[in-house]
């Protein structure tokens, strides 16, 4: 078993905080990849008691945009299976991408090598002002 780093980074140079997931396989499809990594997010904000807010990959439906993630319109469980649809509709239609270091990842079921200390990066695309 090894852990995979994900870091989330945006085209205007922001970068997360990297995170850490277990993941026993070698190698995985890049729809597994978001999954489980959506999976991992959804599973740590539902079994927080008190409301908070939703820092994911993307934004759940019927949330508003707040600075420094999402902010749930009522107090809620996000379903991980919805949300891990909209990830891959999200990656589909080039909400954002896919590094597996220095390699970008455009097929969703293309097998990605997985080596020891590893680091996915999902660069979030912001869409440019004025033009």
């Amino acid at each position: 078993m090894g852990t995979v780093t994900f870091v989330d980074e945006t085209t205007s140079g922001d970068r997360g905080a990297a995170f850490g997931l277990d993941i026993a396989e070698e190698r995985l499809t890049a729809r597994e990849l978001i999954r489980r990594r959506v999976f991992q997010e959804v599973a740590e904000f539902n079994a927080r008691a008190e409301p908070h807010l939703f820092q994911g990959l993307v934004q759940p439906q019927d949330t508003e945009r707040v600075l420094n993630g999402y902010a749930l319109r009522t107090p809620r469980r996000i379903d991980p299976e919805v949300q891990a649809e909209r990830a891959l509709a999200a990656f589909a239609g080039n909400g954002f991408l896919v590094l597996v270091g220095d390699r970008q990842i455009t097929d969703p079921d293309e097998e990605i090598e997985l080596p020891l200390g590893v680091e996915v990066t999902f660069l979030k695309l912001v869409p440019l002002v004025g033009g």
